[in-house]
């Protein structure tokens, strides 16, 4: 179990810091925020490919295919995470428009 985790958390660090590297951009999530991005690519990555090839965990978990699909996946997440889950307007003012604003 404890091996399991460790391995994930590794998979994780890696397809975490591809899928930040193929996307560059303002990301201030961290190291604990690219774990997490390559984790939950990961199991996207991981379920595309079960959906797309019927692969499964009884072939195999660390493949060369698996890890590739688990970046896919992060960089999916990530794409994701930076269009919908930031909370960032990425320009666009908050509040009150410009027009409206204090001089």
């Amino acid at each position: 179990m404890v091996t399991f985790v460790v391995v994930m958390i590794l998979l994780g660090l890696v397809a975490g810091a591809v899928a930040r590297v193929v996307l560059p951009g303002p990301d201030p999530i961290g190291i604990v925020g690219t774990i997490v991005v390559g984790i939950i690519g990961s199991f996207v990555g991981g379920f595309l490919g079960y959906v797309l090839f019927g692969k499964d965990l009884g072939e195999g978990a660390l493949q060369p295919s698996g890890i590739v699909g688990s970046i896919i996946g992060a960089i999916l997440v990530l794409l994701i995470w930076r269009n919908v889950g930031t909370g960032h307007s990425h320009g666009r003012s908050h509040g009150r428009s410009r027009r409206y604003a204090r001089r």
